[in-house]
């Protein structure tokens, strides 16, 4: 079984360790399988303005040297380690009301999608370039410092038809409701800081390859979850 993290955050967006480091944790603690997945944030609201103010979205300028750093990190943490790293990001939509907010990871991702698309626009974006769409923390979160972000999860039934696989475990948080609907499902930490390693990860059972990764997640056999622990 490859142990997986497909939602991981560094300082190229709000995650307080960089891109090599980050590599490192990973590599060190014997993770075949990990995803970079920086928030791409809209920039059509007050909220999505601040965090583009701050430098916590990758935009479109930086993008192709987000890729190009994310590719020369995948050669070295597999010369290094032996571990798959996948380009991806976060489509970041928040706004004031939780109802109104989605979280989208976009894995082996090719193009710059902006957020500030509507979310068919953004599906068939990530689907002309065969990534993998995932819905991140679709329900309630434990967590008081992070915004809940239920506006797919509400309109599943007219959107479900686009994720390949929705997050059923997010860091500590296990969302049942996930389960009990049956969808194809991940568990990933949301990394930001070194400690959030130690959380909900997915286990696949497939070949350490990226086509043979994204088959067993649309598919949704060999899928398993752990919690990851030191």
């Amino acid at each position: 079984m490859l142990l997986c993290d497909f939602h991981i955050h560094t300082t190229y967006s709000d995650g307080s360790v960089q891109l090599s480091k980050t590599v490192d944790i990973f590599g060190q603690a014997g993770f075949d399988v990990i995803a970079i997945t920086d928030h791409v944030v809209n920039g059509d609201n007050p909220l999505g303005k601040l965090a583009h103010r701050f430098k916590y979205s990758v935009t479109s300028d930086n993008f192709n040297q987000y890729m190009c750093h994310i590719k020369e990190e995948a050669k070295r943490a597999y010369d290094k380690y032996g571990m798959l790293v996948i380009s991806g990001i976060e489509i970041t939509k928040n706004h004031y009301s939780i109802d109104d907010s989605a979280h989208i990871l976009i894995l082996d991702i090719k193009e710059f999608i902006p957020a500030c698309l509507n979310y068919e626009e953004i599906f068939l974006r990530a689907k002309r370039q065969d990534a993998l769409i995932v819905a991140c923390h679709p329900h309630y979160m434990t967590r008081t410092m992070d915004r809940d972000t239920l506006y797919l999860w509400k309109n599943r039934e007219k959107y479900a038809r686009y994720i390949d696989a929705w997050e059923i475990a997010n860091r500590d948080d296990i969302f049942n409701v996930v389960g009990l609907e049956k969808y194809p499902h991940l568990a990933n930490s949301d990394f930001h800081k070194p400690k959030h390693l130690f959380s909900w990860k997915t286990l696949l059972n497939c070949v350490n390859d990226i086509d043979s990764i994204k088959q067993c997640i649309r598919h949704n056999k060999g899928v398993a979850m752990t919690l990851f622990r030191n």
